[in-house]
Protein backbone atom coordinates (compact mmCIF):
# COMPACT_ATOMS: atom_id res chain seq x y z
CA UNK A 1 0.00 0.00 0.00
CA UNK A 2 1.15 3.56 -1.11
CA UNK A 3 1.43 6.03 1.70
CA UNK A 4 3.40 8.70 0.91
CA UNK A 5 1.97 12.12 0.61
CA UNK A 6 1.89 13.17 -3.28
CA UNK A 7 1.06 16.24 -5.91
CA UNK A 8 0.76 16.52 -9.20
CA UNK A 9 1.56 19.42 -10.90
CA UNK A 10 -0.43 20.14 -13.78
CA UNK A 11 -1.70 22.75 -16.25
CA UNK A 12 -3.70 24.12 -18.40
CA UNK A 13 -1.90 23.52 -21.58
CA UNK A 14 1.88 23.12 -22.62
CA UNK A 15 4.09 26.29 -21.39
CA UNK A 16 2.12 27.25 -19.04
CA UNK A 17 4.76 26.79 -16.20
CA UNK A 18 4.60 23.38 -14.31
CA UNK A 19 8.39 22.58 -14.66
CA UNK A 20 9.57 25.63 -12.86
CA UNK A 21 6.69 25.11 -10.61
CA UNK A 22 7.66 21.30 -9.74
CA UNK A 23 11.13 21.54 -9.97
CA UNK A 24 10.93 24.69 -7.50
CA UNK A 25 8.83 22.54 -5.31
CA UNK A 26 11.20 19.97 -5.10
CA UNK A 27 14.06 21.74 -4.54
CA UNK A 28 12.06 24.21 -2.30
CA UNK A 29 10.96 21.27 0.13
CA UNK A 30 14.08 19.03 -0.22
CA UNK A 31 16.13 22.35 1.10
CA UNK A 32 13.73 21.85 4.44
CA UNK A 33 15.11 18.41 5.40
CA UNK A 34 12.44 16.66 3.36
CA UNK A 35 13.60 13.50 1.22
CA UNK A 36 11.82 14.26 -1.97
CA UNK A 37 10.90 11.99 -5.00
CA UNK A 38 10.71 13.70 -8.41
CA UNK A 39 8.37 11.99 -10.97
CA UNK A 40 7.21 12.68 -14.92
CA UNK A 41 4.38 11.90 -16.30
CA UNK A 42 5.00 10.95 -19.87
CA UNK A 43 8.61 9.81 -21.85
CA UNK A 44 10.02 12.65 -21.54
CA UNK A 45 14.11 12.51 -20.63
CA UNK A 46 15.00 15.69 -19.83
CA UNK A 47 12.83 17.35 -17.22
CA UNK A 48 13.93 14.18 -14.49
CA UNK A 49 17.30 15.64 -15.01
CA UNK A 50 16.39 18.43 -13.49
CA UNK A 51 13.86 17.01 -10.44
CA UNK A 52 17.71 14.69 -10.17
CA UNK A 53 19.21 17.70 -9.41
CA UNK A 54 16.57 19.33 -7.47
CA UNK A 55 16.30 16.53 -4.81
CA UNK A 56 19.47 14.30 -5.08
CA UNK A 57 17.89 11.28 -5.90
CA UNK A 58 17.00 9.79 -9.31
CA UNK A 59 14.14 11.57 -11.68
CA UNK A 60 11.42 8.97 -12.59
CA UNK A 61 8.57 8.67 -15.66
CA UNK A 62 5.25 7.47 -15.41
CA UNK A 63 4.38 6.77 -18.76
CA UNK A 64 0.97 4.80 -19.14
CA UNK A 65 0.76 4.43 -22.82
CA UNK A 66 4.59 2.64 -22.58
CA UNK A 67 4.38 0.92 -19.29
CA UNK A 68 1.01 0.21 -18.94
CA UNK A 69 -1.51 2.17 -16.33
CA UNK A 70 -1.01 -1.19 -13.88
CA UNK A 71 2.78 -0.30 -13.17
CA UNK A 72 2.11 3.23 -12.68
CA UNK A 73 1.71 2.83 -9.17
CA UNK A 74 4.09 0.35 -8.56
CA UNK A 75 6.79 2.34 -10.22
CA UNK A 76 6.00 5.21 -8.24
CA UNK A 77 5.79 3.47 -5.59
CA UNK A 78 9.42 2.01 -6.12
CA UNK A 79 10.56 5.71 -7.13
CA UNK A 80 9.61 7.35 -4.10
CA UNK A 81 10.66 4.05 -1.52
CA UNK A 82 11.44 6.14 2.00
CA UNK A 83 10.52 9.38 0.93
CA UNK A 84 7.94 12.28 2.68
CA UNK A 85 6.97 13.94 -0.28
CA UNK A 86 6.31 12.90 -3.83
CA UNK A 87 5.90 16.06 -6.52
CA UNK A 88 4.97 14.77 -10.04
CA UNK A 89 4.95 16.69 -13.11
CA UNK A 90 2.37 16.69 -15.70
CA UNK A 91 2.78 16.23 -19.30
CA UNK A 92 1.15 19.18 -22.11
CA UNK A 93 -2.82 19.99 -20.93
CA UNK A 94 -4.16 18.09 -17.79
CA UNK A 95 -6.65 16.04 -20.08
CA UNK A 96 -4.40 15.50 -23.10
CA UNK A 97 -3.24 11.78 -23.92
CA UNK A 98 -2.23 9.40 -26.23
CA UNK A 99 -3.86 10.63 -29.57
CA UNK A 100 -7.00 8.68 -30.17
CA UNK A 101 -6.81 6.94 -26.82
CA UNK A 102 -8.74 9.03 -24.81
CA UNK A 103 -7.39 9.56 -21.41
CA UNK A 104 -4.81 6.96 -21.51
CA UNK A 105 -1.22 8.60 -20.40
CA UNK A 106 -2.15 11.88 -20.00
CA UNK A 107 -1.28 13.36 -16.53
CA UNK A 108 -5.50 13.51 -15.51
CA UNK A 109 -5.06 9.63 -16.03
CA UNK A 110 -1.92 9.33 -14.08
CA UNK A 111 -3.15 11.33 -10.88
CA UNK A 112 -6.05 9.06 -10.91
CA UNK A 113 -4.07 5.60 -10.86
CA UNK A 114 -2.29 7.84 -7.78
CA UNK A 115 -5.18 9.18 -6.38
CA UNK A 116 -3.31 12.07 -6.08
CA UNK A 117 -4.37 15.50 -5.39
CA UNK A 118 -3.94 17.95 -8.99
CA UNK A 119 -2.15 21.51 -8.17
CA UNK A 120 -2.94 23.50 -11.79
CA UNK A 121 -0.56 25.98 -12.53
CA UNK A 122 -2.45 28.80 -15.12
CA UNK A 123 -0.40 31.07 -17.06
CA UNK A 124 -2.44 34.37 -15.82
CA UNK A 125 -0.18 37.30 -17.73
CA UNK A 126 -3.59 37.76 -19.97
CA UNK A 127 -6.10 37.57 -17.76
CA UNK A 128 -8.06 38.57 -14.58
CA UNK A 129 -11.53 36.73 -13.78
CA UNK A 130 -11.87 34.33 -16.55
CA UNK A 131 -9.40 32.60 -14.95
CA UNK A 132 -12.33 31.52 -12.30
CA UNK A 133 -14.27 29.95 -15.54
CA UNK A 134 -11.21 28.35 -17.00
CA UNK A 135 -10.58 26.77 -13.77
CA UNK A 136 -13.86 25.65 -12.49
CA UNK A 137 -14.02 24.12 -16.02
CA UNK A 138 -10.74 22.16 -15.69
CA UNK A 139 -12.09 20.86 -11.82
CA UNK A 140 -15.41 20.06 -13.12
CA UNK A 141 -14.56 18.23 -16.24
CA UNK A 142 -13.38 14.71 -14.64
CA UNK A 143 -15.23 14.54 -10.79
CA UNK A 144 -12.23 11.75 -9.98
CA UNK A 145 -10.21 14.49 -10.86
CA UNK A 146 -9.14 16.36 -7.91
CA UNK A 147 -7.96 19.88 -8.37
CA UNK A 148 -6.78 20.40 -4.60
CA UNK A 149 -5.18 24.22 -5.56
CA UNK A 150 -4.01 26.40 -8.33
CA UNK A 151 -0.93 28.28 -8.33
CA UNK A 152 -0.96 31.26 -11.00
CA UNK A 153 2.05 32.40 -12.60
CA UNK A 154 3.11 35.24 -14.76
CA UNK A 155 1.12 37.77 -12.45
CA UNK A 156 1.90 41.03 -13.34
CA UNK A 157 1.25 42.77 -10.43
CA UNK A 158 0.15 43.41 -6.65
CA UNK A 159 -3.34 44.83 -8.50
CA UNK A 160 -3.33 41.37 -10.82
CA UNK A 161 -2.60 39.18 -7.81
CA UNK A 162 -5.98 40.90 -5.92
CA UNK A 163 -8.22 40.63 -9.44
CA UNK A 164 -6.93 37.41 -9.85
CA UNK A 165 -7.38 35.96 -6.37
CA UNK A 166 -10.87 37.62 -5.83
CA UNK A 167 -12.23 35.75 -9.00
CA UNK A 168 -11.06 32.31 -7.66
CA UNK A 169 -13.05 32.76 -4.56
CA UNK A 170 -16.09 31.95 -6.70
CA UNK A 171 -14.39 28.93 -7.84
CA UNK A 172 -14.10 26.88 -4.66
CA UNK A 173 -10.15 25.53 -5.09
CA UNK A 174 -7.91 27.78 -3.35
CA UNK A 175 -5.00 29.76 -4.74
CA UNK A 176 -1.59 27.83 -3.43
CA UNK A 177 0.56 30.79 -4.83
CA UNK A 178 1.50 33.72 -7.05
CA UNK A 179 4.50 33.74 -9.04
CA UNK A 180 5.54 36.88 -10.54
CA UNK A 181 6.12 37.77 -14.34
CA UNK A 182 8.85 39.98 -13.38
CA UNK A 183 11.16 37.08 -11.93
CA UNK A 184 10.36 34.18 -14.62
CA UNK A 185 13.31 32.26 -15.63
CA UNK A 186 15.57 32.19 -18.68
CA UNK A 187 15.61 28.66 -19.22
CA UNK A 188 17.60 27.65 -22.79
CA UNK A 189 15.29 25.07 -24.07
CA UNK A 190 15.87 22.88 -27.25
CA UNK A 191 12.84 21.76 -29.37
CA UNK A 192 10.43 20.71 -27.11
CA UNK A 193 11.78 20.95 -23.92
CA UNK A 194 14.90 22.47 -21.78
CA UNK A 195 18.58 21.62 -22.38
CA UNK A 196 19.60 18.46 -20.61
CA UNK A 197 21.36 18.97 -17.60
CA UNK A 198 24.58 16.94 -18.80
CA UNK A 199 25.09 20.00 -21.29
CA UNK A 200 25.13 22.58 -18.27
CA UNK A 201 25.58 21.57 -15.21
CA UNK A 202 26.62 24.53 -13.74
CA UNK A 203 24.05 26.49 -15.09
CA UNK A 204 21.69 24.22 -14.26
CA UNK A 205 22.09 23.89 -10.68
CA UNK A 206 21.97 27.79 -10.70
CA UNK A 207 18.42 27.48 -12.80
CA UNK A 208 16.95 25.11 -9.94
CA UNK A 209 18.16 27.02 -7.17
CA UNK A 210 16.51 30.04 -8.69
CA UNK A 211 13.31 28.29 -9.66
CA UNK A 212 12.93 27.03 -5.62
CA UNK A 213 13.42 30.62 -4.71
CA UNK A 214 10.45 32.02 -6.64
CA UNK A 215 8.63 29.04 -5.47
CA UNK A 216 9.72 29.86 -1.79
CA UNK A 217 8.69 33.46 -2.13
CA UNK A 218 5.27 32.64 -3.89
CA UNK A 219 4.00 29.54 -2.65
CA UNK A 220 2.36 28.46 0.44
CA UNK A 221 4.44 25.59 0.85
CA UNK A 222 2.43 24.69 4.24
CA UNK A 223 -0.74 24.19 2.09
CA UNK A 224 1.08 22.32 -0.33
CA UNK A 225 2.46 20.06 2.03
CA UNK A 226 -0.92 19.60 4.04
CA UNK A 227 -2.68 18.90 0.29
CA UNK A 228 -0.07 16.14 -0.62
CA UNK A 229 -0.75 14.55 3.05
CA UNK A 230 -4.25 14.69 2.07
CA UNK A 231 -3.66 11.90 -0.67
CA UNK A 232 -5.34 8.48 0.30
CA UNK A 233 -4.08 5.17 0.47
CA UNK A 234 -3.03 3.35 -3.13
CA UNK A 235 -2.66 -0.56 -3.06
CA UNK A 236 -0.57 -2.55 -4.77
CA UNK A 237 2.86 -3.53 -4.52
CA UNK A 238 6.37 -2.04 -5.18
CA UNK A 239 7.82 -2.37 -8.37
CA UNK A 240 11.30 -4.33 -7.62
CA UNK A 241 13.78 -4.96 -10.74
CA UNK A 242 14.97 -8.19 -9.11
CA UNK A 243 11.75 -9.37 -8.77
CA UNK A 244 10.81 -8.25 -12.72
CA UNK A 245 13.77 -9.88 -14.24
CA UNK A 246 13.03 -13.27 -11.92
CA UNK A 247 9.95 -14.00 -12.86
CA UNK A 248 8.37 -16.58 -15.64
CA UNK A 249 7.33 -14.80 -19.16
CA UNK A 250 7.52 -10.68 -18.72
CA UNK A 251 8.51 -10.19 -21.74
CA UNK A 252 6.51 -7.69 -24.42
CA UNK A 253 3.02 -6.73 -24.41
CA UNK A 254 1.80 -10.35 -26.34
CA UNK A 255 0.30 -11.10 -29.08
CA UNK A 256 -2.85 -8.77 -29.90
CA UNK A 257 -3.82 -4.96 -29.75
CA UNK A 258 -4.47 -3.84 -26.19
CA UNK A 259 -4.75 -0.18 -25.49
CA UNK A 260 -4.13 -0.54 -22.06
CA UNK A 261 -1.25 -2.88 -22.16
CA UNK A 262 -0.91 -5.74 -19.72
CA UNK A 263 2.30 -6.33 -17.20
CA UNK A 264 2.99 -10.05 -18.15
CA UNK A 265 2.82 -11.75 -21.54
CA UNK A 266 5.06 -13.86 -23.79
CA UNK A 267 8.76 -13.95 -25.13
CA UNK A 268 11.40 -15.48 -22.97
CA UNK A 269 11.26 -19.59 -22.11
CA UNK A 270 8.16 -20.56 -19.84
CA UNK A 271 9.93 -23.05 -18.01
CA UNK A 272 12.66 -20.74 -17.18
CA UNK A 273 12.81 -20.44 -13.36
CA UNK A 274 14.81 -17.88 -11.67
CA UNK A 275 18.27 -16.11 -13.41
CA UNK A 276 20.70 -17.61 -15.63
CA UNK A 277 23.91 -17.94 -13.02
CA UNK A 278 26.47 -17.81 -16.14
CA UNK A 279 25.17 -14.12 -16.71
CA UNK A 280 26.49 -13.10 -12.99
CA UNK A 281 29.00 -10.35 -13.00
CA UNK A 282 28.91 -10.16 -16.90
CA UNK A 283 30.18 -6.29 -17.77
CA UNK A 284 28.10 -3.91 -19.72
CA UNK A 285 29.18 -0.52 -21.13
CA UNK A 286 26.66 1.91 -20.88
CA UNK A 287 26.72 5.03 -22.39
CA UNK A 288 26.70 8.49 -20.59
CA UNK A 289 27.81 11.75 -20.93
CA UNK A 290 26.62 15.30 -22.48
CA UNK A 291 25.86 13.36 -25.39
CA UNK A 292 23.91 10.38 -24.17
CA UNK A 293 21.37 11.42 -21.72
CA UNK A 294 18.57 10.01 -22.70
CA UNK A 295 17.56 6.62 -20.41
CA UNK A 296 15.43 5.39 -17.73
CA UNK A 297 17.44 4.59 -14.24
CA UNK A 298 15.47 1.62 -14.53
CA UNK A 299 17.09 0.21 -17.49
CA UNK A 300 20.40 0.12 -15.70
CA UNK A 301 18.60 -1.19 -12.45
CA UNK A 302 17.08 -4.09 -14.80
CA UNK A 303 20.59 -4.85 -16.10
CA UNK A 304 21.55 -5.19 -12.96
CA UNK A 305 19.14 -7.37 -11.36
CA UNK A 306 19.75 -9.95 -14.30
CA UNK A 307 23.60 -10.47 -12.85
CA UNK A 308 25.33 -7.70 -15.14
CA UNK A 309 27.47 -5.30 -14.02
CA UNK A 310 26.68 -1.85 -15.68
CA UNK A 311 29.96 0.30 -16.10
CA UNK A 312 29.18 4.04 -17.37
CA UNK A 313 31.44 5.66 -20.04
CA UNK A 314 31.47 8.71 -21.92
CA UNK A 315 32.10 8.67 -25.12
CA UNK A 316 33.04 12.35 -25.38
CA UNK A 317 36.21 11.79 -23.07
CA UNK A 318 37.05 7.94 -23.06
CA UNK A 319 39.35 6.68 -25.84
CA UNK A 320 38.78 3.15 -25.09
CA UNK A 321 35.72 0.61 -23.43
CA UNK A 322 35.16 -0.20 -20.36
CA UNK A 323 37.97 -2.82 -19.62
CA UNK A 324 36.13 -6.34 -20.47
CA UNK A 325 32.61 -4.87 -21.48
CA UNK A 326 30.63 -7.70 -23.43
CA UNK A 327 27.90 -5.33 -24.42
CA UNK A 328 27.32 -1.92 -25.13
CA UNK A 329 23.88 -0.10 -23.93
CA UNK A 330 23.67 3.38 -25.89
CA UNK A 331 20.96 5.71 -25.33
CA UNK A 332 19.25 8.94 -27.02
CA UNK A 333 20.49 12.37 -26.56
CA UNK A 334 21.21 15.10 -29.03
CA UNK A 335 23.94 14.07 -31.61
CA UNK A 336 23.36 16.73 -33.80
CA UNK A 337 25.28 18.95 -30.38
CA UNK A 338 28.23 16.87 -30.20
CA UNK A 339 28.70 15.08 -33.87
CA UNK A 340 32.03 17.09 -34.32
CA UNK A 341 33.60 15.52 -30.89
CA UNK A 342 32.13 11.91 -31.57
CA UNK A 343 33.71 11.84 -34.47
CA UNK A 344 36.86 13.09 -33.67
CA UNK A 345 36.72 10.73 -30.92
CA UNK A 346 38.07 7.50 -33.23
CA UNK A 347 39.87 5.38 -30.89
CA UNK A 348 36.44 4.58 -29.53
CA UNK A 349 34.67 4.45 -32.58
CA UNK A 350 37.12 1.79 -33.85
CA UNK A 351 36.86 0.12 -30.48
CA UNK A 352 33.25 0.05 -30.86
CA UNK A 353 33.16 -1.10 -34.02
CA UNK A 354 35.55 -4.40 -33.22
CA UNK A 355 32.81 -4.78 -30.21
CA UNK A 356 30.12 -5.24 -32.61
CA UNK A 357 32.38 -7.14 -35.31
CA UNK A 358 32.55 -9.81 -32.64
CA UNK A 359 28.78 -10.63 -32.42
CA UNK A 360 28.85 -8.93 -28.87
CA UNK A 361 25.45 -7.18 -28.50
CA UNK A 362 24.61 -3.49 -28.90
CA UNK A 363 21.37 -1.48 -28.00
CA UNK A 364 21.17 1.77 -29.86
CA UNK A 365 18.43 4.16 -29.40
CA UNK A 366 17.90 7.00 -31.42
CA UNK A 367 21.36 9.09 -31.14
CA UNK A 368 23.04 5.53 -30.51
CA UNK A 369 21.61 4.25 -33.54
CA UNK A 370 23.33 7.78 -35.28
CA UNK A 371 26.67 6.98 -33.71
CA UNK A 372 26.67 3.37 -34.69
CA UNK A 373 25.81 4.61 -38.32
CA UNK A 374 28.33 5.08 -41.47
CA UNK A 375 28.46 9.13 -40.76
CA UNK A 376 25.91 11.90 -39.58
CA UNK A 377 25.74 15.02 -41.29
CA UNK A 378 29.41 13.98 -43.35
CA UNK A 379 31.15 13.19 -40.65
CA UNK A 380 32.19 9.60 -39.94
CA UNK A 381 30.68 8.00 -37.09
CA UNK A 382 31.36 4.05 -35.92
CA UNK A 383 30.52 2.48 -39.18
CA UNK A 384 28.52 -0.60 -37.45
CA UNK A 385 25.55 0.66 -39.60
CA UNK A 386 24.86 0.86 -43.49
CA UNK A 387 23.35 4.26 -42.79
CA UNK A 388 24.18 7.52 -43.57
CA UNK A 389 22.53 9.80 -40.67
CA UNK A 390 21.50 13.56 -41.59
CA UNK A 391 19.78 16.26 -39.97
CA UNK A 392 16.38 17.19 -40.98
CA UNK A 393 14.01 20.20 -40.41
CA UNK A 394 11.12 18.06 -39.35
CA UNK A 395 10.16 16.73 -36.17
CA UNK A 396 9.11 13.29 -35.68
CA UNK A 397 7.57 12.92 -32.46
CA UNK A 398 4.63 10.94 -30.75
CA UNK A 399 4.21 6.96 -29.07
CA UNK A 400 4.31 4.12 -31.36
CA UNK A 401 2.93 0.64 -31.45
CA UNK A 402 6.12 -1.86 -33.02
CA UNK A 403 6.57 -5.54 -33.57
CA UNK A 404 9.86 -7.18 -33.44
CA UNK A 405 10.08 -7.99 -37.12
CA UNK A 406 13.64 -10.02 -36.47
CA UNK A 407 15.27 -12.25 -33.55
CA UNK A 408 17.85 -9.90 -31.89
CA UNK A 409 19.07 -9.83 -28.58
CA UNK A 410 16.15 -7.60 -27.30
CA UNK A 411 13.49 -9.69 -28.58
CA UNK A 412 12.10 -12.23 -30.27
CA UNK A 413 10.63 -12.11 -33.75
CA UNK A 414 7.14 -11.27 -32.96
CA UNK A 415 7.26 -9.70 -29.64
CA UNK A 416 5.17 -6.49 -29.93
CA UNK A 417 6.33 -3.23 -27.85
CA UNK A 418 5.25 0.39 -26.99
CA UNK A 419 7.63 2.96 -27.50
CA UNK A 420 7.90 6.67 -28.11
CA UNK A 421 10.10 8.57 -31.01
CA UNK A 422 11.42 11.97 -30.91
CA UNK A 423 13.91 12.88 -33.58
CA UNK A 424 15.00 15.38 -36.56
CA UNK A 425 17.44 13.66 -38.13
CA UNK A 426 16.79 10.49 -40.88
CA UNK A 427 18.72 7.74 -42.11
CA UNK A 428 19.36 6.58 -45.50
CA UNK A 429 20.10 2.92 -44.68
CA UNK A 430 22.03 0.75 -47.63
CA UNK A 431 21.49 -3.14 -47.78
CA UNK A 432 22.78 -5.77 -45.56
CA UNK A 433 21.10 -4.83 -42.36
CA UNK A 434 17.47 -6.59 -41.02
CA UNK A 435 14.62 -4.23 -39.89
CA UNK A 436 14.49 -4.52 -36.33
CA UNK A 437 10.18 -3.44 -35.88
CA UNK A 438 7.32 -3.24 -37.95
CA UNK A 439 5.58 -0.13 -36.87
CA UNK A 440 1.54 -0.48 -37.19
CA UNK A 441 0.48 2.82 -34.78
CA UNK A 442 0.62 5.20 -36.28
CA UNK A 443 0.69 4.37 -39.71
CA UNK A 444 2.66 1.52 -40.82
CA UNK A 445 5.92 1.09 -41.95
CA UNK A 446 9.73 -0.75 -41.16
CA UNK A 447 12.48 1.16 -38.72
CA UNK A 448 15.60 0.02 -37.06
CA UNK A 449 18.28 -2.18 -37.76
CA UNK A 450 19.06 -6.12 -36.60
CA UNK A 451 23.04 -6.97 -38.00
CA UNK A 452 24.89 -9.91 -35.55
CA UNK A 453 24.50 -9.17 -32.56
CA UNK A 454 23.51 -5.12 -32.81
CA UNK A 455 20.07 -3.94 -32.48
CA UNK A 456 19.42 -0.46 -33.48
CA UNK A 457 16.35 1.69 -33.51
CA UNK A 458 14.49 5.39 -32.95
CA UNK A 459 12.36 3.93 -31.27
CA UNK A 460 12.67 5.15 -27.14
CA UNK A 461 11.51 2.11 -25.23
CA UNK A 462 10.58 1.59 -21.57
CA UNK A 463 12.15 -2.07 -20.47
CA UNK A 464 10.29 -2.11 -17.44
CA UNK A 465 7.29 -2.49 -19.56
CA UNK A 466 9.12 -6.02 -20.63
CA UNK A 467 11.88 -6.82 -18.24
CA UNK A 468 12.49 -9.78 -20.53
CA UNK A 469 14.64 -6.95 -22.62
CA UNK A 470 16.91 -6.46 -19.67
CA UNK A 471 17.09 -10.20 -19.37
CA UNK A 472 17.64 -11.58 -22.63
CA UNK A 473 20.22 -8.93 -23.43
CA UNK A 474 22.37 -10.05 -20.55
CA UNK A 475 21.78 -13.63 -21.08
CA UNK A 476 22.90 -12.50 -25.00
CA UNK A 477 26.07 -10.76 -23.44
CA UNK A 478 26.73 -13.78 -21.11
CA UNK A 479 26.75 -16.06 -23.71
Amino acid sequence: MVTIPRLVIAAPSSGSGKTTVATGLMAAFAGRGLAVSGHKVGPDYIDPGYHTLATGRPGRNLDAYMCGPELIAPLFAHGARGCELAVVEGVMGLYDGASGLGELASTAHVAKLLRAPVVLVVDASSQSRSVAALVHGFASWDPQVRIGGVILNKVGSDRHEALLREALEESGVPVLGALRRAGQLAVPSRHLGLVPVAERRGDAVAAVAAMAEQVLAGCDLEGLLALARSAPPVTGEVWDAVGAVSAVGGFGLGSAPDPAPRRTSEGLDSTSEGLNSTSAGVRIAVASGAAFTFSYAEHSELLTAAGAEVVPFDPLRDESLPEGARGLVIGGGFPEVYGPELSANEPLRKAVAELAASGAPLAAECAGLLYLARSLDGLPMCGVLNAEGRMSQRLTLGYRDAVALTDSVLAAAGTRMRGHEFHRTVLEPGAGDEPAWGMHRPERRVEGFVRRGVHASYLHTHWAAAPGTARRFVEKCAG
